[in-house]
């Protein structure tokens, strides 16, 4: 029971608690001296009724403080699931809102931390398990030191290499060290180079580009290119019938969209994909795929640009990634 949660102000609950505390003063000093108690017993009376009723209407008062004390303590052992109850209107039951949201938020960021270093565990121990057993197989003299054995050996190191940059530029990214250096870019320019690049990798699948020969942007290239090339090694990896890079000029800004023909990602994972280490389905979780950084690389970089991303369903199949980079006035 907390009969003052409706007050606004903290400052008029203490009001009205020591208005109640001095009214029940008054009338046992009156009705006692009607009844004719003896002049000691009439304190004694008002203060045990005057006790009970402060600690009956500041109930509300404190018990939200010391929830947040005990939970307090719970979530330095590790424990976030304690809410603290939050029904009162006045800066007690404001800060035991902010601190809901707090426990919620460290919550949801012991999880990510958790998740990510059982993702990067799992993502190293493949590459690394197929390095061993190579190396083994060639200390052993199972097999010969042969061009197949060592090629093998260098797509692990270079898987590992990769996994350990995208890494690293996560890091930077989400910790805001990342500059950008802005400046005007030729997009054909820049989706013929991430193209050329890709082709390197996926030298089977073909890749269309599309954009006006004088078509500019304004971002910083490089950080553009590797959206880009994080887009394209992801629709390569899905849809070997062939790649579109279509940019285009809209509004103010540059639109550049990446088409495949794959399987397509479901709306329900159209925001999903874009989170770290996610996959989609389990076609998207093969021992050819990535680490699931690359996505979550773009959208940082994208979002530290201004712009925007998101992926779209194609009919009857494929997958759509647009990516928006506004204009940004000199």
């Amino acid at each position: 029971m907390r009969p003052l949660d409706r007050l606004p102000s903290i400052k008029l609950k203490l009001g009205v608690v020591i208005l109640a505390g001095v009214a029940v003063s008054t009338a046992v000093s009156i009705l006692g001296f009607r009844w004719g108690w003896p002049i000691g017993v009439r304190p004694l009376v008002a203060a045990v009724l005057s006790i009970g009723l402060v600690q009956l209407l500041s109930r509300g008062m404190t018990s939200p403080l010391r929830e947040m004390a005990s939970a307090a303590q719970a979530m330095a052992k590790g424990d976030y699931g304690r809410p603290v109850t939050a029904s009162s209107h006045d800066e007690v039951g404001d800060l035991a809102r902010a601190f809901n949201e707090m426990a919620a938020e460290l919550a949801e960021v012991d999880r990510m931390r958790r998740d990510l270093v059982a993702n990067v565990s799992h993502e190293l121990r493949t590459p690394l398990g197929a390095l061993r057993a190579t190396l083994e197989n060639l200390v052993d003299g199972v097999e010969p030191p042969d061009e197949q054995a060592l090629a093998t050996m260098l797509r692990q190191v270079d898987r590992l290499g990769r996994l350990v940059a995208q890494l690293l530029d996560l890091s930077r990214l989400e910790s805001g060290v990342l500059a950008l250096d802005r400046r005007r870019f030729s997009v054909p320019a820049l989706l013929l180079d991430a193209a050329a690049e890709c082709r390197v990798h996926a030298p089977d699948v073909p890749i269309r580009v599309e954009a006006d020969a004088d078509l500019e942007a304004d971002g910083d290239p490089e950080r553009v290119h590797q959206v880009v090339a994080n887009l394209l090694e992801n629709a390569v990896r899905f849809s070997p019938w062939g790649v579109e890079v279509v940019a285009r000029r809209a509004g103010d800004g540059v639109q550049i969209e990446v088409l495949d023909h794959g399987p397509g990602i479901p709306p329900a994972d159209a925001e999903r994909v874009f989170e770290r280490f996610y996959r989609a389905d389990a076609s998207r979780s093969t021992s050819g795929g990535g680490a699931g950084l690359g996505l979550a690389i773009a959208r940082w970089i994208v979002e530290l640009h201004g712009g925007a991303i998101r992926a779209e369903h194609r009919k009857p199949t494929g997958c759509r990634i647009i990516v928006s980079l506004p204009e940004v006035p000199a």
